[in-house]
């Protein structure tokens, strides 16, 4: 006998987790299926935990490098790394828990276990074993499965030496050395908190510019200080294999038609993610694949049939959590019938949570000049900011691109130290259509980093003060 519900989630990540207490909220008799713990890789394995570390590498840098610049003395400093993984892994799993309680709060039932599609209306669910164990009925399925890393033959992890993103951030040892094999945000984040620890850290990347998808001038800026700092960085160099010989990974490269070998304790592959689709029954349902992702209608997120949706990292790019979590309630909002306004894909704002930190939102330069725009630019460096020269934090500015015709802000590129902080501004100001005048009328308090929004906009039309 089936237990029946309105909706069914299989997944409980940042998309599966939102769109289960939405549905909630919205009255639906809901169910939200995981075979692990609540909040998905994000809040497991990615997000939260790397974060965590992050923080680590921030405070021991400050302390060794510039306590003396605050009249600060430190003596003895170190460090024990087993600790630092446990403080991140303690972290993932009480806000796991906060899940658990948010779910129990909003009356949603929770199922754990592996789900798999036996009909358009019916999931499966299996133990560890493969058994079946019950089967759940629901009027609306929603498939929130989330990525994981992707893995191809020339950089074959074997989870020792060639890791994941999910090994890196849970070594029972610090690495001597590693080569992080992708510039993207994952590969970039890891590569500085490895490095600040002090293990030798070379970073590889086949397109021109780490942070590749940023605009190029913050890449730029973010590639000099990682080299200044000691890292080694290869651009516009593809792997061709990656093997484990006698205890270490000896890395091919070619660059400009020339081949190089690298060795290193590991090997970090952080090319990208690929949905979780295999083992969900999507062949024998008929919901259509594309190109590693379920297919969906961005309206809706509706698939080819009619009660499931799919929703997060499974229906593909951009792979972020508060995408899937804004796709999840605009989902069940559709699901209720509302008149809700769409995800707009032009205006996901992007973090990078390496020091000093990149925060994006919008039309870089170049795709700004692409689509046919005159654009004004604006520039304010935080070496002209009183408050991120009493903080210490002068590295980085804060540029806008703005449509020269109407004045409307297009896109925010940031790089320093609370990037990811004043990004919101940024996006508010974008979903409003804000204009430079707006940005630059509005009062902000003084002294603050945000103070380099206005200056920026301000310096766009000439009228900047502080430059």
């Amino acid at each position: 006998m089936a237990n029946k519900y309105d909706v069914a989630i299989l997944g409980g990540g940042p998309g599966g987790y939102v769109a289960a207490i939405r549905a909630a909220q919205l009255g639906f008799k809901t169910v939200v299926i995981d075979k692990d713990n609540l909040g998905g890789i994000c809040l497991n394995w990615g997000c939260i935990p790397t974060k965590s570390l992050i923080k680590n590498a921030e405070l021991y840098d400050v302390m060794k490098n510039h306590a003396k610049d605050f009249g600060i003395t430190v003596e003895g400093l170190s460090y024990d790394f087993s600790a630092i993984i446990k403080r991140s892994r303690k972290i993932a799993d009480r806000i796991s828990k906060s899940v658990d309680y948010l779910i129990r709060k909003n009356e949603v039932v929770r199922v754990k276990g592996f789900g798999k599609l036996l009909s358009k209306n019916e999931i499966g669910i299996f133990d560890t074993e493969g058994k079946q164990t019950e089967i759940i009925e629901a009027d609306k399925i929603i498939l929130a499965t989330g990525a994981s890393p992707k893995i191809v033959p020339p950089i074959p992890v074997d989870r020792e030496f060639i890791i994941t993103s999910k090994e890196a951030m849970s070594l029972p040892e610090q690495p001597e050395s590693l080569i992080v094999i992708g510039a993207g945000a994952i590969g970039v984040e890891f590569a500085y908190f490895y490095h600040t620890f002090g293990t030798k850290v070379t970073i590889i990347e086949m397109l021109d510019n780490i942070l590749p998808i940023e605009d190029e001038e913050v890449s730029k800026t973010l590639e000099t200080n990682f080299k200044k700092s000691g890292m080694e960085i290869y651009t516009s160099t593809r792997v061709d294999k990656a093997v484990v010989v006698d205890g270490e990974v000896v890395v091919t490269i070619e660059k400009d038609g020339e081949k190089k070998e690298l060795r290193a304790s590991k090997v970090l592959s952080a090319i990208g993610v690929s949905g979780n689709i295999s083992g969900l029954g999507l062949e024998d349902v008929g919901v259509e694949v594309e190109r590693g992702h379920i297919k969906v209608n961005y309206e809706t997120y509706q698939t080819n049939i009619d009660s499931i949706y799919a929703i997060g990292d499974v229906i593909g790019a951009p792979w972020l959590a508060h995408v899937a979590s804004a796709e999840a309630i605009t989902c069940i909002e559709r699901i209720k019938g509302m008149e809700v306004a769409s995800v707009d894909y032009g205006k996901i704002p992007g973090c990078t949570y390496c020091q000093p930190q990149v925060a994006s939102i919008g039309l870089t330069e170049q795709k700004a000049k692409e689509e046919g725009y005159e654009i004004k630019i604006g520039k304010f460096p935080f070496s002209a900011s009183g408050k991120a020269f009493a903080s210490g934090d002068r590295e980085g500015f804060v540029k806008l691109i703005f449509d020269a015709k109407y004045g409307e802000l297009l896109g925010a590129h940031i790089i320093g130290s609370e990037a990811t902080e004043l990004i919101a501004e940024a996006g508010l100001a974008i979903s409003m259509e804000a204009t430079h005048e707006s940005i630059i009328k509005t009062i902000h308090a003084h002294p603050t980093l945000s103070e380099a929004v206005m200056e920026a906009a301000a310096n766009a039309y000439g009228e900047s003060i502080h430059i």
